[in-house]
C-alpha cells in the first residue's frame, strides 16, 4: 500500500498543476516496472478540448514512452475516479489496474455510478482499488469548486 501512496502524490502534484490553471484538479500518472512513463492533469479549458483529462493525457505520454498502445504491464494512478470515457480508454488500452483518490458518484465509472472495469458487459477488465490518499484529493476538488462559486459572487 505504501507504493500506491507514494505515486499517488505524484498524481496529487498533477492534479495541483491543473488548480493553478483553473481546470477542475485531476492528476494522473502511468507506473511502469517501478518508474512514471506519463503524467497529466486536466486541460480541458487551455485546450479546449473534451478529451483532454488527466487519464487520456498520462495514457497517452506512457504509449509514446513504450512505443506501444499496449500498457498491460503498467498501473494508472489518478486523483479521481475515471469517468466512462477514461475507464473505456484505460480498458482497451489494457491496464490492468487502475488505482484512484476520490470516488466520483456523478460520472464515476469504476463502481461508484457505473461498473465498467469487472468484465461484466465488457471482455477486458482492470482491478480497481479506490481511497488512496482520498482525503487530499476530496480537499483539493472541494477547494477549486469553492473559488469557483465564489468568483461567481
Amino acid at each position: 500500500m505504501q507504493d500506491h501512496v507514494t505515486w499517488m502524490r505524484i498524481a496529487l502534484e498533477e492534479a495541483h498543476k491543473a488548480f493553478e490553471k483553473d481546470e477542475v484538479p485531476v492528476g494522473a500518472v502511468v507506473v511502469h516496472e517501478g518508474r512514471v512513463i506519463g503524467r497529466g492533469h486536466n486541460l480541458i479549458e487551455s485546450l479546449q478540448d473534451p478529451t483532454a483529462h488527466a487519464e487520456m493525457l498520462a495514457m497517452t505520454a506512457a504509449a509514446n514512452a513504450l512505443a506501444s498502445w499496449r500498457l498491460d504491464q503498467s498501473t494508472l494512478y489518478v486523483t479521481l475516479e475515471p469517468c466512462m470515457m477514461c475507464t473505456g480508454a484505460i480498458l482497451l488500452a489494457r491496464v490492468p489496474l487502475i488505482v484512484y483518490g476520490a470516488a466520483d458518484p456523478r460520472y464515476g465509472a469504476c463502481g461508484s455510478r457505473l461498473q465498467l472495469t469487472d468484465g461484466v458487459n465488457l471482455d477486458i477488465q482492470a482491478r480497481v482499488i479506490s481511497g488512496v490518499l482520498e482525503d487530499p484529493c476530496s480537499l483539493l476538488l472541494k477547494e477549486f469548486f469553492k473559488k469557483i462559486r465564489q468568483n461567481r459572487s
